[in-house]
This record gives C-alpha cells, sequence and structure tokens, in this order.
C-alpha cells in the first residue's frame, strides 16, 4: 500500500503515526479490518463491529470509551498495549447494549475500573439474567455515577460525563475529553442511520430530542461530537449542526407518527413508511425501529 493511500484510508495524522511502533505499522500496512484515526495527538477512536469506541493516551495511563465485542476490544487492547505499558485506568460505557459494552470482558483484569451511568449499570445486570449470560461472559462496572455526572483527570486531561436523561435509553451519557473539545455521545447520536430506540429500557424520543439540544447548548461550535453509529458514506465524528439534524429528524419521526394515528392508521401501515417527511437524509434500513417506538409512545397519549 502506498504511505499516502494508507494514510488516507485509516485517517492517522502524522503524530498520530509517530506513536505507533514498527509491529504496529506492520499490522495496519495488512489492511486490518478494524480502523483507528486519530483526532489529536492523544484521542483516537477505534472501528470494527459495534458501536465506536473513543480512547486517550496520557503519560498517566489510558482511558477507553465503549468496548464493542471481547474480539475486538482485544484487538483495540493488544494495539495500546503496543504504545505503551501504562495502565488503563478507566473503561467507561455511554450506556449498556451488547455492542458497546459486551466487550468489557475483554477488559477485566485489565481496567482499573469501569465507569458507567447507574441505569446503565442496572441495565446490564438486568439483560444479563434476562439472557443467562454466564457469569464469565460479562463485567459491569464498578463504579457508578447518577445525575450529577462524574469527573476525574488522567495526565493532562480532564474527563466529565454528562446524564441529560432519557433518550436511546434512560442510562445513556455523554463523555467530554474537556481540554481537547471532544465529546463521545455514544447512541445518543446516529448519523444519517435510522436509529435503535430501546423502550425496553425506558428511552424516550420526545426528551431525546430536548437532551440534544441541551448538549448544543453546553458544548460548542467547535467541539468535535463521536457518535455511535452512521450511515454508509457518513463519518461518525460530527459537528454540532450535526447533532441539531438529528434532533430534527427525531422531531419528524414524532410528528410524521402523529399525524398518521390521527389519520387512523395502524402500526402496521406506519411501519410501511419508506421515508420521514423533513429528513431524507436518513436512509437504508431500519425505518420501522424509530416509527414503532414513535407509535409507542405517542399511542398512550
Amino acid at each position: 500500500m502506498q504511505r499516502r493511500s494508507f494514510l488516507r484510508s485509516t485517517g492517522l495524522t502524522l503524530a498520530g503515526l509517530a506513536l505507533l511502533n514498527k509491529s504496529s505499522l506492520a499490522s495496519f500496512l495488512n489492511d486490518p479490518a478494524w480502523k483507528i484515526k486519530m483526532l489529536t495527538d492523544d484521542i483516537g477512536i477505534f472501528t470494527e463491529k459495534g458501536g465506536t469506541i473513543a480512547f486517550l493516551l496520557t503519560k498517566k495511563g489510558f482511558v477507553v470509551v465503549d468496548a464493542q465485542f471481547p474480539d475486538t476490544a482485544g484487538h483495540l487492547i493488544e494495539e495500546l498495549k503496543k504504545k505503551s505499558k501504562k495502565p488503563f485506568k478507566y473503561l467507561i460505557n455511554t450506556h449498556h447494549h451488547g455492542d458497546h459494552t459486551a466487550g468489557n470482558i475483554a477488559f477485566k483484569d485489565v481496567a482499573e475500573h469501569v465507569v458507567a451511568h447507574v441505569n446503565s449499570k442496572a441495565n446490564q445486570l438486568r439483560v444479563a439474567a434476562e439472557q443467562k449470560t454466564a457469569a464469565d461472559k460479562f463485567h459491569v462496572p464498578d463504579m457508578t455515577f447518577g445525575d450529577e455526572g462524574w469527573s476525574t483527570k488522567v495526565g493532562k486531561e480532564t474527563i466529565k460525563t454528562y446524564y441529560f436523561g432519557a433518550g436511546h435509553t434512560n442510562g445513556d451519557a455523554m463523555i467530554h475529553f474537556e481540554k481537547a473539545n471532544i465529546v463521545h455521545m455514544g447512541d445518543l447520536v446516529f448519523n444519517r442511520r435510522h436509529p435503535y430506540v430501546d423502550k425496553t429500557s425506558g428511552a424516550n424520543i420526545a426528551n431525546w430530542i430536548v437532551l440534544l439540544d441541551k448538549a448544543i447548548a453546553t458544548f460548542n461550535k467547535d467541539t468535535q461530537f463521536i457518535c455511535g453509529h452512521a450511515g454508509s458514506g457518513y463519518e461518525v465524528v460530527v459537528k454540532a449542526e450535526d447533532l441539531k439534524a438529528f434532533g430534527d429528524y427525531l422531531g419528524n419521526v414524532l410528528k410524521y407518527t402523529e399525524s398518521q394515528i390521527r389519520l387512523g392508521k395502524t402500526k402496521e401501515e406506519i411501519l410501511k413508511a419508506t421515508e420521514i417527511p423533513g429528513s431524507p437524509e436518513w436512509k437504508g434500513d431500519g425505518i420501522e425501529r424509530p416509527l414503532g417506538a414513535a407509535y409507542a409512545e405517542l399511542a398512550v397519549k
């Protein structure tokens, strides 16, 4: 692979390349299924399958946000260990879904602490019980925070969590790397992709719109936001205007569903829609997920 196309395909900065040893470079040149992209000299994202992972490299140790699956988490851990002998200080979960937390088990005896909102931990335990998951197959947070959030400093970076109520679930947190001004939104943002709305875990579309507005007001125009998932051809790193666009999309989901209920349409008829009026950028499979959740939210009124 040519050096120029290597840089283009991985999205690594020159500073990010400097962090890689020869073994790491070789693995990148072999074009693995996973990709690492450095957003700053010390904060990057890891993508393979499942929700986007963020990581922080410091002289004091690593911080990782979300864990995908056991095998993919193992790929990240292996690469980070090549960069430094420093400890994994924290693994932070944005919420409980398996494509973000199944990989927690790979961090057992690796990360000093696993951190999440109290509702996220409760949801992890509930789902594990419902699915009769063996105790050695999952690893839940040992540190939790409530609506007031949580903050810590690792190296020169301060990490602060925010919780603005139910959205995608009832336990979604935003993770802010303050110095870098980067926020991991988890699944609170699906960039041009129809979202999963987990009503069984307290999801609330109406409040989801409110909390996105709060996020826009809390951070600023220069903030980079990492989203859990993106549609084909779209990035997982977005700006405030993309949060606004996603909030508008959710509003259009509610507006369209309510209009169809008023017309006497059944749930089955509503789910046959192929586009959300007013939000044509959200395409592809999965439109029935937000429409079904919106119907459940509105039909009880």
